[in-house]
């Protein structure tokens, strides 16, 4: 006994298959599809691309899943900005913990640790400096030849004015005259001039050569603007010793190993973010040791004698980077022919970082010399470590911001 109609026996296929091929469906036919069409399918699954909104949203673009991105999370945003201002963070973090616990810093003193970490500069150094920045170098020497100038004969002219500032203790204003009649730093200017990528063969020489020459300039410089007939001498075969030994053969040493092997020189290339962190960890042992050093003498200073002190030091350095900034800019419209060297963005960093510096070392050297001769030696050396260090932060912060310049510029090329 038959109790459904044999059309609703039929496959569904079947009854499909009807349209497909043309033909004219029967009553029965249709009434079959419509039962087919009675039962609705779950419609497919479609997968869209969904992108986390900032706060744990999600949200999907119009365009398929392909919106704008997200602003970066927290910790990498913290992680790119301590990328990208590393070495005043680290220079900072220095003078904190030295401010806070002298203790490691004073054990890193009587380890030599500031002598071996300006070595190591130094190699780091002579592994990085390809040969062609020798060449460029030589070409380069007027701007070399306008930094030596600047840092020997212009800047220590400086020291007269400093000599008027009224502030007791007394010794603050001597010190930092004193402070601008040194030579370039030692290492701060080369690795800060690595870092943003300027030519350090051309920072190298003058480093070199402005402390040699400061062995003799130096004496003259502090016996007319500071300490006429006050018997201030140099400790030359000292100062030549500690040259040669903690940068010349160092630089050499890293130089010679990059020639010697290419796999040597290969590595160094391809890890020179490595090689500049490294420099600025190095160099900022420097401020830690110094700050550790002195923190007791630092402490029992007036807070505000002090603050004018650090002040006038950091108005200093502003003024010799505008100085020679300005220079250059001269000397560059001064030159027809071609560009000029001055005003090529490898050379200017260079001049401009290492001509506005001055070394603290061979200030306490030539303190140690006089004897007490210009004041308490404490009190002249202390407004110079602050001065010292404000110069490489300072000058960190410039170097971070003309490397955030230039990336810009490549990504919008």
């Amino acid at each position: 006994m038959i109790t459904h109609h044999p059309s609703l026996l039929r496959p569904p296929i079947l009854t499909l298959r009807f349209e497909v091929l043309g033909r004219r469906p029967t009553p029965h036919a249709f009434r079959s599809t419509t039962v087919v069409s009675a039962r609705p399918s779950a419609p497919p699954l479609r997968l869209r691309p969904v992108r986390a909104a900032a706060g744990g949203a999600s949200r999907v673009g119009g365009d398929g899943g392909r919106g704008v991105a997200p602003p970066p999370a927290l910790g990498a945003a913290l992680l790119g900005f301590a990328r990208s201002n590393f070495l005043p963070i680290a220079l900072v973090t220095g003078v904190i913990l030295g401010l806070l616990d002298p203790t490691l810093g004073c054990l890193a003193h009587k380890c030599s640790l500031a002598k071996y970490s300006t070595i190591g500069i130094f190699v780091i150094s002579g592994l990085t400096l390809r040969t062609k920045e020798l060449g460029a170098a030589l070409g380069a020497w007027p701007a070399g030849l306008y930094g030596l100038v600047s840092i020997l004969l212009i800047t220590p002219f400086l020291a007269q004015f400093i000599m008027q500032v009224q502030l007791l203790p007394r010794e603050f204003i001597t010190g930092l005259a004193m402070f601008c009649c040194m030579p370039t730093t030692l290492s701060s200017g080369v690795t800060l001039t690595q870092i943003v990528g300027a030519n350090s063969a051309l920072a190298l020489s003058m480093t070199v050569a402005s402390n040699l020459l400061g062995i003799i300039t130096v004496p003259l410089s502090l016996a007319m603007y500071i300490g006429a007939g006050a018997g201030v001498s140099l400790p030359t075969e000292q100062l030549f010793k500690s040259l040669v030994t903690r940068l010349l053969i160092p630089l050499i040493i890293g130089k010679v190993a990059r020639e010697a092997s290419k796999g040597i020189a290969d590595f160094v290339d391809g890890n020179k973010q490595g090689f500049s962190v490294a420099s600025a960890v190095l160099l900022s042992l420097v401020p830690w040791i110094q700050v550790s050093r002195s923190r007791s003498l630092i402490l029992s200073v007036q807070v505000k004698a002090l603050a004018v002190a650090v002040t006038i030091g950091v108005l200093l350095h502003l003024a010799l980077l505008a100085f020679n900034v300005a220079m250059l800019q001269i000397l560059s419209c001064l030159e027809q022919k071609g560009e000029s060297v001055f005003a090529k963005k490898e050379y200017a960093r260079a001049v401009i970082l290492v001509a506005s510096q001055k070394t603290l070392p061979v200030l306490i050297a030539v303190v140690d010399q006089l004897g007490g001769a210009l004041g308490e030696s404490g009190f002249l050396v202390i407004p110079c470590i602050a001065a010292h260090i404000n110069q490489i932060i300072i000058d960190s912060m410039i170097v971070n911001w003309w490397r955030q310049r230039d990336q810009q510029f490549i990504n919008a090329q």
